[in-house]
């Protein structure tokens, strides 16, 4: 796990300036979606079993290097922090896509609907939906490092989420989706689960314990993954620009519709974040787990909502293009929460019976 303290002691050009590359990217995105249409119109028809082909191989070489991080055993060591374990589960599960469900609802079936094409109106509830159904795995890696986090505690509830989501994301689309009196294509939701979570899940643990064959093992891994990175990186922005391509026109032609559907959104961010970080306190997790525990609680799955979005309903659907507006929200905004969670961590460490982080977490102390 010294690759976890490697990352919260050195964090890359990429981390630093997160924000700037991804908002050059949506930015090269969107004007080559203006400029190109047709080509990226080619690009997303490039699919088998309604699974678009480029994007799934940019999700597999974004998600397998983080993947390989994860340490599935690390699993028996989720009860060392069992209330900041409780408390993002509880987040995660019982109440960000109920939440994000009726925020759905309220914002863009009911206060925005006259704004809106009435054709899309369920679509783009099916998006919001599909992009708060599961936490995100890879980036929880970047926002951590940036507050501290205990990286044992991220480490175990990120392989916790990426096995309940095998078996949870596809009945509880399913579920939010049949509410919103959406058709659900079971065999493409359920390929969907496959393609993008079981399949790298497994690739990416057995690369894993073929590395760690001997007592070698754990410095070759860290240096596959030190390799590996700058492609995850590549994939990342790949990506980005892609989805923001098959999007341009629409994004440039519309840009209220960007903005309204980007409320519900940074509402179910700013709420969810909070609330597990207020959680946290009331059950005295400490500061180094409510950190990552509230921006594990809001974070998204976004590359899986998007592919999933795309191969439930197409790429230029409204569904599609919630999705999409989640990613240009997501990144500032989780920023920003870091930012007020670490400016917070005096008031949180207050209240009576949190340990503060120097002797919850003396060997990650700088």
């Amino acid at each position: 796990m010294s690759e976890m303290k490697s990352e919260s002691s050195e964090m890359g050009i990429f981390e630093r300036y997160l924000t700037l590359w991804v908002g050059i990217c949506i930015a090269l995105g969107i004007g080559l979606g203006y400029l190109f249409p047709t080509a990226f119109q080619t690009v997303g028809r490039i699919e088998l079993a309604h699974i678009n082909l480029p994007v799934a191989l940019l999700v597999w070489l974004m998600i397998i290097p983080m993947l390989l991080k994860i340490d599935l055993k690390s699993l028996r060591g989720v009860t060392k922090y069992w209330r900041g374990v409780g408390v993002t589960l509880f987040v995660n599960w019982a109440i960000k896509p109920f939440s994000m469900a009726l925020l759905g609802w309220f914002f863009i079936g009911y206060l925005f609907r006259d704004l809106l094409p009435a054709a899309q109106i369920d679509f783009y509830i099916a998006g919001l939906i599909i992009l708060a159904a599961a936490p995100c795995p890879a980036l929880d890696f970047v926002w951590s490092p940036l507050m501290r986090g205990e990286p044992h505690f991220t480490l175990s509830q990120v392989a916790l989420n990426d096995v309940i989501m095998v078996f949870a994301f596809a009945p509880m689309v399913g579920l939010l989706l049949g509410f919103s009196a959406i058709t659900v294509p079971w065999n493409t939701l359920l390929l969907s689960v496959l393609l993008y979570i079981v399949v790298p899940l497994i690739i990416a643990n057995l690369w894993r314990a073929q590395l760690l064959r001997d007592e070698h093992g754990q410095a070759r891994l860290e240096r596959v993954i030190k390799y590996l990175h700058p492609f995850s990186l590549v994939a990342l922005l790949a990506t980005l620009i892609l989805l923001f391509g098959f999007q341009g026109d629409t994004i440039i032609a519309q840009p209220l519709i960007i903005a309204l559907l980007a409320v519900p959104i940074l509402v179910q961010v700013f709420f969810n974040s909070g609330l597990a970080y207020l959680l946290n306190r009331q059950v005295r997790s400490p500061h180094c787990v409510a950190g990552p525990s509230a921006l594990i609680g809001a974070s998204n799955f976004f590359e899986l909502a998007v592919a999933t979005a795309i191969a439930l309903f197409g790429f230029e659907s409204g569904a599609a293009l919630a999705t999409v507006v989640g990613v240009l929200i997501e990144v500032p905004v989780m920023l920003l929460a870091v930012r007020v969670v670490n400016q917070s961590s005096g008031w949180y460490e207050r209240r009576d019976g949190v340990v503060p982080y120097e002797e919850c977490c003396p060997e990650h102390t700088t």
